[in-house]
């Protein structure tokens, strides 16, 4: 078959919105027409070449859509059912997903970064040239084929736009906070950075009852908006003794958990100075894999836990319809998350407005 899809073809380029193929499905496909697909920084790095993938390929990996088509091993959904595509599927059966760390999916990290599906192949073409899937989603386009574990059946009443969402940076976010850091009812959380994951974290916060939310940014209007998500103190992360503020909210020992959704050295090293000894520490954000960051040893010492999650704890079947029901039931906020909505023409203008810094997130609408 052929549909429109927004391809790129060269690093620091713009994507080029053109006629692709897709082959034949397998048994184990699943294809989605895209009803929504929201920008993130992850296909932003992958753009400015911070992060390596293989070219020509279709980004996006906040997709959400109905299933047209399953191949002949699909059994979990039908077509007609609105899903949202997870960008980690998992294999269910390899040496990680056994000892319950589908996130380290053997056939995914094999296969994901070459551009491929979980099998090792394409199926997608352009001009007769192999075309490369992104996070095993590649939503940017009218069309994707995901694997049966990537397409996970959501309510039918939340509205496509904001149920792409949930597939990233909301499940990123909230997760960070509910299944990763776990945090206590009563207890006090930092959230550094209010972008899309932030944000997130902040509300993950806030649902599991803590007492003391304090977000931190340079923006002021991001620190407005994490109040909206449940902060209940906001801190000028560019100010002077961010420490000491911390501190002071918190009888001089520091906050219980923080949790690093900026993505910046200099976040990753204020993450520690500001936990408790005894704390809980998640970094969400992340940086160039290349690049060191250094941080203050003392900052480490008392018994601090540190954790790095990429997908919050994510088990999508359980995760995203319980966060589809959590926004039907007016207790999480998606609305407010999207800045713009675009045509896929337009998706050059999304990433320069991302680059920017002008939007938390813009959302391509089919």
């Amino acid at each position: 078959m052929h549909f429109r899809a927004a391809v790129l073809h060269q690093v620091d380029a713009p994507l080029q919105v053109q006629e692709v193929e897709m082959a034949a499905l397998r048994p184990g496909d699943v294809l989605v027409r895209v009803r929504a697909s929201g920008l993130c920084h992850t296909d932003l790095e992958v753009i400015q070449g911070s992060l390596a993938y293989p070219l020509p390929i279709v980004l996006g990996h906040e997709g959400a859509g109905i299933v047209e088509a399953v191949g002949s091993d699909v059994h979990s959904v039908k077509p007609g059912d609105h899903v949202i595509c997870s960008w980690n599927p998992s294999c269910g059966h390899c040496f990680y997903c056994d000892r319950d760390q589908p996130i380290l999916c053997e056939p995914f990290t094999r296969h994901q970064p070459q551009g491929h599906l979980l099998d090792g192949a394409s199926r997608l073409s352009v001009e007769g040239r192999k075309l490369h899937h992104f996070s095993v989603v590649s939503s940017h386009a009218e069309y994707c084929v995901v694997p049966e574990a990537g397409a996970i059946a959501v309510p039918e009443e939340i509205p496509f736009d904001r149920a792409c969402l949930i597939g990233c940076g909301v499940m990123t976010g909230v997760g960070g906070a509910a299944r990763v850091a776990r945090i206590d009812g009563g207890s006090s959380v930092a959230v550094i950075g209010c972008g899309a994951v932030g944000l997130n974290a902040v509300q993950g916060a806030m649902l599991q009852r803590a007492d003391t939310i304090v977000a931190l940014d340079r923006d002021p209007a991001r620190l407005e908006m994490a109040r909206l998500f449940g902060a209940t103190h906001t801190v000028d992360s560019g100010g002077n003794d961010i420490v000491g503020q911390i501190k002071d909210l918190t009888g001089g020992r520091g906050v219980d958990y923080v949790i690093e959704s900026a993505g910046h050295e200099q976040a990753f090293r204020l993450s520690p100075e500001i936990l408790r000894p005894g704390g809980q520490l998640v970094w969400l954000g992340k940086i160039n894999v290349q690049r060191d960051v250094a941080f203050r040893w003392g900052a480490l010492m008392g018994e601090k836990r540190i954790v790095r999650s990429s997908y919050g704890g994510a088990r999508p079947r359980r995760d995203f319809p319980w966060l589809a029901r959590l926004y039907l039931a007016g207790k999480l906020r998606l609305d407010e998350l999207i800045t713009r909505r675009l045509r896929l023409d337009e998706i050059n203008e999304g990433f320069a407005a991302m680059t920017r810094g002008e939007i938390v997130r813009a959302v391509i609408v089919f």
